[in-house]
C-alpha cells in the first residue's frame, strides 16, 4: 500500500531533504520527517507555509504533482490592500503573467483564518489595510499565486497552502506530520 505523509511546512523550510547550495545550513524536510523512502509530491516555496504531501509511490507522486492531472490546490492568502469582490474578477478570469496566461482560479474574500503565529510575523502597517483571500488553482507554476495576486494589484504578505485535492491541513501544527495509507 502506498504511504502518504501530510506535512505542515513551516516558513523558511526548504521543500527538499538536503540543502547542497547553501554554505550555511538551512532547514529542510529532514529536520522534521524521519520516514525513509518518501519524497515530495510537488514543491512549496521557502517563504510559503502549509500542506506538503510526500509519498513512496511514484505514480501517486506524479498524479499529485503533475498539472495534467489538474489536482486542485487551495491557498489562504493574506494580501496587502482591501480588494473588493469585483477586484478579484481578474483572478477568476485568468490573468496574463510573464510566462503566459493562467487558467481561471476560484477566488473569494474570507475572514481572517485562525492560524498559528508566523515566525517571523507579517509586518503590520497601520496605513495599509490587508485582507484574506481563498484561492484555488489547478496549475502549479513557480510562485504562481504570489504573481497572480501582485498582477491583480494586491501583493501577497502571507501564503498558506491549506488543501491539495482531498487532503487538508486540518489538525496539523507547523512542523507536524501524519502518515496515512492510500
Amino acid at each position: 500500500m502506498p504511504r502518504l505523509v501530510l506535512f505542515n511546512k513551516p516558513m523558511n523550510v526548504l521543500s527538499q531533504f538536503t540543502d547542497a547550495k547553501s554554505p550555511s545550513p538551512r532547514a529542510t524536510l529532514s529536520d522534521f520527517i524521519d520516514r525513509p523512502g518518501v519524497y515530495p509530491a510537488g514543491r512549496l516555496d521557502r517563504d510559503s507555509e502549509g500542506l506538503m504531501l510526500l509519498t513512496d509511490d511514484g505514480r501517486l507522486q506524479a498524479r499529485i504533482a503533475d498539472p495534467r492531472h489538474k489536482m486542485e490546490k487551495t491557498y489562504l492568502v493574506q494580501v496587502e490592500g482591501a480588494p473588493t469582490e469585483a477586484e478579484l474578477e481578474p483572478l477568476r478570469q485568468g490573468l496574463t503573467l510573464k510566462d503566459g496566461p493562467t487558467k481561471p482560479a476560484r477566488a473569494r474574500l474570507i475572514d481572517a483564518p485562525e492560524l498559528w503565529e508566523r515566525d517571523p510575523p507579517v509586518r503590520f502597517r497601520k496605513s495599509v489595510p490587508d485582507a484574506w483571500i481563498e484561492i484555488s488553482i489547478r496549475e502549479g507554476r513557480n510562485r504562481q499565486v504570489r504573481r497572480m495576486t501582485a498582477a491583480a494589484g494586491f501583493p501577497t504578505l502571507r501564503l498558506v497552502r491549506w488543501r491539495i485535492g482531498d487532503w487538508a491541513l486540518d489538525g496539523l501544527a507547523p512542523g507536524e506530520w501524519r502518515e496515512i495509507v492510500v
